[in-house]
């Protein structure tokens, strides 16, 4: 099993995919739509998020705020050459160690390491 984490485009710090909820769409909904914006992949979306995690995000209009973020698992069935965000930010497959290990999030490397036995329970 491997995780795609996408730079940040401020930091360059390697992250997940994540925006803010959408109208008309569920927060799984939202997620997929992010995650092909943000990391240029198409897949089928968990309804049910693996877990939550609090960030520090920039609005455009807000400014600086500590958001609640559900987490769900997507599993890529394709990957796009181009892509909304392609050239603001890199992708990359990481191995469920390596991808703990760049994270900067405690609880993002939390999530990551709960992926292995998420995916035997959907199995």
């Amino acid at each position: 099993m491997e995780v795609l984490l996408v730079t940040s485009r401020r930091s360059g710090r390697w992250l997940i995919p994540k925006g803010w909820p959408m109208a008309g769409l569920s927060l799984a909904q939202a997620a997929a739509q992010e995650a092909y914006e943000e990391a240029g992949v198409h897949g089928i979306i968990e309804p049910d998020p693996l877990g939550w995690l609090t960030h520090d995000k920039q609005h455009d209009l807000f400014g600086a705020m500590t958001v609640r973020i559900a987490v769900h698992a997507l599993a890529v069935q394709r990957e796009l050459a181009t892509w909304p965000e392609l050239g603001q930010r890199k992708r990359r497959w990481f191995s469920l160690k390596q991808a703990v290990e760049q994270v900067d999030s405690a609880e993002l490397a939390g999530l990551i390491r709960r992926l292995k036995s998420h995916a035997r329970a959907r199995h």
